[in-house]
């Protein structure tokens, strides 16, 4: 049964993926914990103030950021999110489009839920 820390984390994926596409490091930022990490396909990891230097430099935009099928699973003020989801941009001037399942760690900051880490895997296609 879904409840209301679920239906939150629902909601700010969706919000993230709109503020990606839009491609404001602020509004981006603003759901990520200071010392977020990305950990990408290809094993290598990133970090927040890194991440929002490529938006705003350019080096780094989305068109399409999407969340499909969030599975969330909620202890206490952690969360769990795991999704298929399509990302696709460029990234210093090579586009890119892939198909990846993300996994998230969110933790309630100050009344929002902010994410800390984020794991990416490529999907093989079908």
């Amino acid at each position: 049964m879904k409840g209301r820390a679920e239906d939150e984390l629902v909601a700010v994926a969706s919000a993230w993926d709109r503020a990606m596409v839009g491609n404001d490091p602020d509004e981006i930022g603003f759901y990520m914990a200071d010392d977020w990490i990305i950990v990408g396909p290809d094993g290598r990891i990133g970090d927040k103030a890194t991440f929002l230097q490529l938006v705003r430099t350019g080096a780094l935009s989305h068109d399409v950021m999407t969340t499909e099928d969030p599975q969330v699973r909620v202890y206490g003020g952690t969360a769990v999110v795991t999704a298929r989801g399509v990302s696709a941009g460029q990234y210093q001037g090579t586009p890119f489009h892939d198909v990846e399942r993300a996994s998230s760690v969110f933790v309630k900051q100050d009344g929002q839920w902010r994410c800390v880490l984020t794991h990416l895997s490529r999907l093989a296609p079908d």
